[in-house]
C-alpha cells in the first residue's frame, strides 16, 4: 500500500510540463505530431491514456522521447508515506529521501554533520528547516546560524554551503525537483 510501483504512471503532467518548457503551444504540438488539440489536451489532464505510438509522436513533436516522458511522469496514487526506521540512536551522519519517486518536490532530512566544504547550486528553490541542533550556513557571501525552528529559503540559482554546528543536528530540506522547469518565468512569445 502506498508503493508507486503498483500504481500506474501519469504522464500528463509531464508532458504539459515540457511543452510549456518550450514555450509551445497544443496547437504547435498538434501540427508536429499530426494529433489533436483536443486528445493532446486529454493527455494534459490525464483523461486519456496515450498508446506507445501517441507516447513517441508527442515526444518527438517535444524533441524528447517517450523514456524521458515517463521518467518524468507522477505517479497515480496521492498519498504516500515515509516511515522512519525507528532504530535508536541514529547512525551519524546521515541523509534520506523523505519523497519517494519522481516529483515535483523533493524533501531530504540530514542528520549529524554535512560536508562543510562543498559549494551547493540548485536550478530551483529550496527551503532548510532546522527540526534539532544548529547550522551554520553560507549563501552569497553571508553567514547564517540557524538554530531548532529556524528555516532559510534560498532560489535557485544561489550558491551556498552548510555545515551541522551541533552533534544532534537534523535539517530537512525541501526543494523544487530539478526536472521541473520553475526557474524565473519568461517572458512569453
Amino acid at each position: 500500500m502506498g508503493d508507486h510501483k503498483e500504481q500506474p504512471l501519469r504522464v500528463g503532467a509531464a508532458v504539459r510540463r515540457r511543452r510549456r518548457a518550450l514555450e509551445l503551444t497544443l496547437a504547435v504540438v498538434s501540427a508536429r505530431s499530426g494529433l489533436s488539440v483536443p486528445f493532446l489536451s486529454q493527455i494534459e489532464n490525464d483523461r486519456a491514456r496515450p498508446s506507445t505510438s501517441s507516447l513517441e509522436k508527442v515526444a518527438d513533436a517535444l524533441r524528447t522521447t517517450a523514456v524521458e516522458l515517463l521518467a518524468a511522469a507522477d505517479p497515480a496514487c496521492s498519498v504516500d508515506v515515509v516511515r522512519g526506521d525507528g532504530s535508536e540512536p541514529l547512525p551519524q551522519p546521515r541523509s534520506r529521501s523523505l519523497v519517494r519517486g519522481h516529483h515535483q518536490m523533493h524533501a531530504s532530512e540530514f542528520t549529524g554533520d554535512h560536508d562543510a566544504g562543498r559549494e551547493f547550486q540548485y536550478r530551483n528553490d529550496q527551503l532548510m528547516y532546522v527540526a534539532d541542533g544548529a547550522v551554520e550556513v553560507e549563501a552569497e557571501g553571508r553567514a547564517y546560524r540557524l538554530g531548532r525552528g529556524d528555516t532559510l529559503y534560498l532560489t535557485g540559482g544561489v550558491r551556498h554551503r552548510w555545515r551541522a554546528a551541533e552533534s544532534d543536528t537534523r535539517v530537512i530540506v525541501v526543494a523544487v525537483a530539478e526536472h521541473i522547469e520553475a526557474v524565473r518565468d519568461r517572458p512569453r512569445r
